[in-house]
């Protein structure tokens, strides 16, 4: 079986996951991901190789490439996924796709050439369409004039879609022997998309002319030790606020790490900081705060008073399933809607907008503080699923057979 996908962290440390779970159950799988150093330790932990696809991610998201170069980067990453999953699934019986469209579309485009059955998968329900119901709207992201409803603005996204990525695929599709595409979009999703998202967290409705999956989210446990000295500092005093923004490098945000700390100061609250591709890092000697690199937030989350984070779909879940109060200050993507929803559920507060002053987040944090927030998301942890990487394997080993 192969697995493949192309992005940050949120959209590899589930197919960790996954294949942890499905190597547990006797199959032979393969991950096509970048070839971060992380990434591939995270599926080494899995007992699973990494197989790289294209550059690394961490140096294509933290350097500020220009909307222009999107074309040609999509381009380059479709035929290297091409090359990478055409290699990889070779007699394999199932191939799972995900993470950046132009690479989910690449890798799509392998299952179809080799006769292989696959999988479209999405770690977040915005790229799907919704019909008959609320369209997904939230703090910065505004509905475009005339749209209604989910399906009118999927539909307008799927131009852009088109117009960014359609002649990048279909170049790369003529030179593997296969028609072209006329929706992008639509390809990548097909007639029964999965849902790799918790039901609580990204409540699916049921439309009529589409057949979603949704199997919970993928996690892989976690049992590595926290970081030398920092169960002590944990010890030393009242649960501190945990503060990172993972695979998020914070360009329009340059103080965030002075921003953040002086706004949990503010709070009477101790910090752990995150340095994550942002390179947060301490802004004096004071021993209230306590700095981590790559660490088991599973358990660190538990022991914390609160979490600010840049609302990634995995940041988040860990979270809410540790009944952490949670601060989200969304980046990009997909982080409005998870920042919408920890708002909607009661268990945390969601910034407006991706650059907080000390005043804001100082107001965000005395939300997520107030013992009824903390108590809300105690109470709402208690119903996040934590089958969902046996579900996906379930299914997946019932296509194979």
């Amino acid at each position: 079986m192969v697995l493949s996908t192309y992005g940050s962290r949120g959209d590899v440390e589930p197919l960790a996951g996954l294949a942890a779970c499905l190597r547990d159950r006797g199959a032979e799988v393969r991950v096509c991901a970048p070839p971060d150093e992380d990434f591939a330790r995270r599926l080494a932990a899995a007992g699973v190789p990494l197989l790289p696809v294209g550059p690394s991610a961490r140096a294509l998201t933290t350097a500020a490439s220009r909307p222009a170069s999107l074309p040609q980067r999509a381009a380059d990453l479709i035929a290297a996924t091409l090359d990478a999953v055409t290699a990889a699934a070779e007699g394999c019986d199932v191939l799972v796709a995900t993470g950046a469209l132009p690479a989910a579309a690449g890798a799509l485009s392998v299952a179809e050439k080799l006769g292989v059955r696959s999988v479209s998968v999405t770690f977040q329900q915005l790229t799907l369409p919704a019909p008959h119901r609320a369209p997904l709207a939230y703090p910065g992201r505004p509905l475009p004039p005339g749209v209604t409803d989910n399906r009118a603005l999927w539909d307008l996204d799927a131009q852009t879609v088109n117009a960014l990525f359609g002649e990048a695929l279909n170049t790369n599709r003529a030179a593997f022997g296969l028609p072209p595409v006329d929706d992008v979009r639509g390809y990548v999703v097909g007639d029964r998309p999965w849902l790799a998202t918790d039901p609580v967290l990204d409540p699916w409705h049921e439309t009529p002319d589409l057949s979603v999956v949704q199997t919970g989210a993928w996690i892989l446990p976690d049992t590595r030790p926290l970081p030398d000295g920092l169960p002590e500092f944990l010890d030393a005093g009242a649960p501190p606020v945990y503060v990172g923004f993972g695979s998020m490098p914070l360009h329009a945000w340059p103080d965030a790490g002075r921003v953040a700390i002086e706004a949990v100061r503010a709070q009477g609250r101790r910090a752990v900081v995150a340095g994550g591709w942002a390179d947060l890092t301490l802004i004096d000697d004071r021993d209230d705060c306590f700095v981590v690199g790559e660490v088991n937030q599973q358990a660190l989350f538990g022991r914390v008073a609160a979490v600010v984070h840049h609302g990634g779909a995995g940041t988040t879940t860990t979270a809410t399933r540790a009944g952490a109060a949670q601060v989200v200050v969304p980046q990009a993507a997909d982080q409005p809607y998870w920042a919408g929803r920890v708002a909607a559920l009661g268990i945390g507060a969601a910034h407006d907008g991706p650059t907080p002053t000390f005043a804001s987040l100082s107001a965000a944090l005395s939300t997520a503080l107030a013992p009824e927030t903390r108590a809300r998301a105690a109470a709402v942890a208690g119903r996040v699923r934590t089958d969902g990487t046996a579900v996906a394997a379930r299914l997946l080993r019932d296509i194979m057979d």
